[in-house]
């Protein structure tokens, strides 16, 4: 098989170019191709998909008329089948897009690249026709676009800078490479830098030293942490005999406290209270007083009360 596949191939001395046999070239003009799918597509006819680098045995032809050529490019068109119903399908080279077109027989699937693109052109033609219609946004554009040339060029100004130095550490320190070398230069052009810093700051940082060191001695509501010990044998037995020595202390309190409201108790005066017995002969004449007078004269009285009333 390697003897197909090279650039140059052997001739003999006695090789008659007249004596090979030519092609004969087909009469519709047709020529077949294996080729891969460029995009994906779907038939229009049973709407298969079929994705893009498939292979398939193609013809082409040469594209004629107006739209035969592009600035001088020769367009070429495709014929394939569709694998499930044998359609004819065709498509043909965009020169002008550096893509394919598809002509019939399927539809191009959706393409974020492509939109993205489109997008993006679409973009730049609004934004070139709000200038041209407004020219207050296309002086604000131009003024923006400035100030990105600007950043842009100091950020190259810096990046040469940078490669100067390099090239001094490198011909300085011989043809070899010290990245030592450049690392100790970049860290002392910083200590340069921070000096420079400090020295224009001037007194200013001594006051701002001695205000953070004021602000650290303040203890603002911190409070302190919690150490936890654990306890031993001898410690849990000296807790004991201090919970045993307060359980007496309270005990004790109570009884004095229960002795000395007796006591009080004891020395409030006793308040007797005694009946009054009723006096019999008080009692008999009252009774004596209330008994009616007997007879005629009783009788008497008794009629004039009642006369009198009436």
């Amino acid at each position: 098989m390697g003897e197909r596949k090279v650039v140059n191939k052997y001739l003999p001395p006695d090789f008659d170019p007249s004596l090979v046999p030519r092609t004969k070239k087909p009469k519709d003009g047709l020529v077949s191709v294996r080729m891969m799918l460029p995009f994906s597509i779907q038939c229009t006819n049973c709407s298969t998909f079929m994705y893009q680098g498939r292979k398939f045995n193609s013809k082409k032809e040469s594209m004629q008329g107006a739209d035969g050529k592009y600035l001088g490019i020769q367009r070429f068109r495709f014929y394939i089948k569709c694998t499930a119903c044998s359609q004819p399908v065709s498509f043909c080279t965009d020169p002008q897009n550096a893509d394919y077109a598809m002509e019939s027989g399927a539809t191009r699937n959706y393409e974020l690249q492509k939109d993205k693109k489109t997008t993006e052109d679409t973009a730049a033609q609004e934004e070139e026709e709000e200038e041209t219609n407004d020219p207050l946004k296309g002086l604000e554009n131009r003024v923006l676009a400035s100030q990105r040339e600007m950043q842009d060029m100091d950020n190259l100004e810096e990046i040469k800078a940078m490669n100067m130095r390099h090239v001094k550490l490198l011909n300085s320190s011989g043809s070899s490479f010290d990245a030592k070398a450049v690392l100790e230069a970049i860290a002392r052009n910083k200590r340069q830098l921070e000096n420079l810093q400090e020295e224009e700051e001037g007194g200013d940082l001594n006051n701002d030293d001695e205000d953070d060191e004021l602000v650290k001695s303040i203890q603002f509501g911190k409070k302190k942490k919690e150490m936890f010990k654990r306890l031993d044998d001898d410690d849990e037995r000296a807790s004991e005999s201090k919970r045993h020595q307060q359980a007496l202390l309270f005990e004790k309190q109570q009884q004095q406290v229960a002795f000395k409201a007796k006591s009080a108790k004891s020395k409030m005066p006793v308040i007797t209270i005694k009946r009054r017995r009723p006096n019999p002969t008080a009692k008999k004449k009252v009774e004596e007083k209330k008994e009616p007078e007997g007879g005629l004269g009783g009788l008497l009285g008794g009629y004039g009360s009642d006369s009198d009333s009436d």
